[in-house]
């Protein structure tokens, strides 16, 4: 049974402080750390070493965008273990402009090994895929919801013996896990880079308790770009649109969410 979920933000993005900035891997909207960023996430792989051995992750998601990879290798390479890339944990966008083409998903783990050699596409697969035409409020929300729940389930069943996960995320997505956690859709949060979340959860009790929000006690300069919903939000879970990749308006928009159905489709049908 999971007993700690550990949730930390990126680290500081290059494309904050400079418009002349290449994607390491070609994606658009996949900008890297800055030298800064990359400290932060050193950091935060310090902080864990800072804990008793018996109070560390042993499992790291990762969303597959490439900063949120740069934030987890310093604490993969710091605690010995693999990247499992979940798409679930992705970058939150804002629903497109009709004709604006769709919102970049980003390579398979396997692709993004070529990166990281952290990652270990074979010990997981992604078990949902956001939609690239972009969500409101409610619709990240759910698929918060539904990440966790079956995050939670397949680490349950397949490492059994793993008590403690990190996820590595973006700010909206952050908070959406840490709402759902704490059950309080309103719950007040608003994210800076690298900041860490920790929820708990004691034998045998469904629920979960919060141990920290978005804290950075650890990093050097506290809280640095911090980010809540309410920034882009208009009323009722709605929210200003976004531009798509231009020329992506006729790709393919699949898979879009939980894909365990078809896993399990796939496994029954080749007995």
């Amino acid at each position: 049974m999971i007993e700690t979920i550990f949730i930390a933000r990126h680290g500081f993005r290059l494309n904050w402080v400079t418009t002349v900035w290449e994607s390491p891997t070609g994606m658009p909207k996949d900008p890297p750390l800055t030298a800064f960023g990359v400290a932060q996430a050193r950091e935060l792989a310090d902080y864990f070493l800072s804990l008793d051995e018996d109070q560390r992750p042993t499992l790291i998601f990762s969303s597959p965008y490439y900063r949120c990879l740069q934030t987890s290798k310093p604490s993969a390479n710091a605690l010995g273990l693999p990247i499992y890339v979940e798409h679930g944990l992705s970058e939150w966008y804002s629903p497109v402009v009709e004709g604006t083409g769709l919102h970049p998903r980003p390579a398979s783990a396997s692709t993004l090994k070529e990166y990281f050699s952290e990652i270990d596409p074979d010990g997981w697969s992604s078990i949902y895929y956001p939609t690239r035409k972009g969500e409101d409020v409610d619709q990240l929300q759910d698929r918060a919801h539904s990440v966790l729940s079956d995050l939670i389930s397949e680490v349950e069943s397949g490492f059994p013996n793993h008590k403690r996960v990190l996820l590595v995320s973006h700010a909206a997505t952050v908070i959406a896990l840490a709402r759902d956690l704490a059950g309080d859709p309103q719950l007040p949060l608003r994210v800076g880079c690298c900041t860490l979340t920790e929820f708990s959860r004691k034998k045998g009790d469904l629920k979960w308790e919060t141990k920290k929000l978005a804290e950075a006690e650890f990093l050097t300069g506290g809280v640095q770009r911090d980010w809540g919903i309410e920034d882009i939000q208009i009323a009722n879970g709605k929210v200003v649109e976004d531009s798509g990749v231009p020329g992506s308006e006729n790709e393919v928009d699949e898979p879009v969410g939980s894909v365990l159905g078809d896993k399990l489709s796939n496994v029954m049908s080749n007995l």
